[in-house]
């Protein structure tokens, strides 16, 4: 065979062999197009319908995108704290179904605004605002963003996309007061104030209450600090009101400070906000914690399935019966009648049949606040200015 003839020859065998290849690739992919479409009819799908399944899958919802606005440290241990777990717990109830955020030491101030507006640059649809003074500047950023909701914290102003929640506090205030009436053994209390807002004053005024509740004759002292976080003021107003003869200190801030102060001159303290034993072991008579899990998960779920509605009178205020409230990790130092008695409190603030807030109730003045068998309603104590009898302290401002 000539040069020629043997290249002819090896072209047409080349030629055949990738024919042949073709053949076998195409009998192999009609074999595995047969399975795929013996599969889709044994499922009992058309064979058609499961080639074009994942191309007509519809795309995924993107995330809700929440942000969370606070003004201490998430390490403060007490206030923001407790808003970060429950941010936490919102992510692990929902999933790749939200994405969330937060902006830490956001100061009461012009700032804020600033902050708020740049989280509605950053996508966010759902905002909360942690703190009283935020609401003048949520409502200006709330009234330029309707496509946003926004929900702020201890406010009393609402808007069309915009709405208040609070946590009843000055429940833990009152079983704090109950345990700090039993265990004291001067008569004196200590309570470091923050701001001088009803909030705080009906706190103050609660923790007195539930003292006298057990001893009527207990005397508290308030020594206010005007901020929410700062340990070392907190510190100097618990060292002030320890040695005007206080042995066991509440506070309304936002740091452990207090706690601190009270466990290094052996006296006893209060966790506030947040679980606050591991700061001061011994001198923790139990913490009236704030659990915002359950009014933050049902928020975003409205949001999320659109039933989501604010406006002029939508604000929320959860309490011991929402399982917004409680007292936690009380000492075994507290006798057990004392703890029988707490229990006593929360079943009945749980079902109504008790209430805080009851006559006779006499103002620091001795004028009568509330007749005897009068129960305040919320109106009543969301303008609570003035201290009840027994507080042996000057309104701020007053003479």
């Amino acid at each position: 065979m000539t040069t020629m003839n043997k290249r002819r020859s090896l072209l047409r065998f080349g030629a055949l062999s990738v024919l042949a290849g073709a053949a076998a690739a195409a009998t192999l992919l009609a074999g595995c197009g047969k399975k795929a479409d013996d599969a889709s009819v044994a499922a009992g799908q058309p064979a058609a319908s499961a080639a074009s399944a994942a191309a007509s899958a519809p795309p995924k919802a993107e995330p809700l995108k929440i942000a969370f606005a606070y003004v201490g440290p998430v390490g403060d241990g007490g206030w923001t704290f407790a808003h970060d777990n429950a941010r936490k717990a919102v992510e692990k109830e929902f999933g790749d179904k939200v994405q969330t955020s937060f902006v830490e030491k956001v100061p009461e101030a012009a700032d804020a605004e600033r902050v708020f507006r740049d989280m509605v640059g950053q996508g966010n649809k759902l905002i909360f605002g942690t703190t009283f003074g935020y609401m003048e500047p949520m409502l200006k950023v709330a009234a330029d963003s309707a496509d946003v909701k926004f929900e702020h914290a201890t406010g009393y102003k609402q808007a069309a996309n915009l709405r208040s929640y609070d946590s009843r506090t000055y429940e833990g205030a009152y079983m704090a007061g109950v345990i700090a009436g039993k265990m004291s053994k001067t008569g004196t209390l200590g309570v470091v104030g923050s701001i001088p807002i009803p909030e705080v004053i009906r706190n103050i005024n609660s923790f007195t209450l539930g003292a006298q509740s057990v001893n009527p004759k207990t005397v508290v002292k308030v020594v206010w600090v005007n901020k929410w976080f700062d340990p070392p003021q907190e510190t100097e107003a618990a060292q002030t009101l320890i040695d005007g003869g206080a042995d066991v200190l509440m506070q309304n801030t936002d740091s452990s400070a207090v706690l601190q102060t009270a466990e290094k001159n052996g006296k006893y303290a209060f966790g506030w906000d947040s679980d606050m034993t591991a700061y001061g072991p011994k001198a923790h008579l139990g913490s009236a914690v704030i659990n915002w899990a359950p009014y933050y998960i049902a928020t975003v779920r409205e949001a999320l399935d659109g039933t989501w509605t604010a406006g002029p009178g939508k604000h929320a205020w959860w309490g011991v019966k929402e399982g917004a409230i409680d007292m936690v990790s009380i000492a075994e130092a507290v006798p057990a009648d004392t703890r029988a008695q707490i229990d006593k409190i929360k079943a009945g603030l749980k079902d109504g049949t008790f209430a805080i807030w009851k006559g006779p109730i006499v103002g620091q003045d001795g004028k009568e606040l509330l007749k005897k068998g009068e129960q305040a309603d919320d109106k009543f104590l969301s303008g609570v200015n003035f201290y009840v009898k027994g507080v042996d302290s000057k309104m701020p401002g007053g003479k």
